[in-house]
């Protein structure tokens, strides 16, 4: 399965190395493959935390995400949380 979901990044400081450590985590624990992507560019691995920070994503950068396999809607939308909750941080 595949599916898709655009996310805001709500946090002050931006997707930085522990917000994407948090990502590669998270896509760790699940069985299916996430992909991230920014304005038009390339779509990056979303469990490669250099990867992730080449997308250099400020305060209000929306980022597609692609999930494909069989646990990907459970895989966004628990990604999809983590954003909503400012990836636990205090900024």
């Amino acid at each position: 399965m595949e599916y898709f979901k655009k996310l805001k990044v709500i946090n002050d400081l931006g997707i930085h190395a522990r917000s994407s450590a948090k990502i590669v985590e998270l896509a760790g624990r699940h069985n299916s493959k996430l992909y991230l992507k920014k304005d038009g560019h390339e779509e990056v691995d979303g469990e490669s935390i250099l990867s992730i920070l080449t997308m250099a994503c400020a305060k209000g950068t929306e980022i597609h995400a692609r999930a494909v396999g069989e646990d990907s809607k459970e895989l966004l939308d628990e990604l999809s949380r983590l954003f909503e909750r400012k990836f636990d941080e205090d900024k």
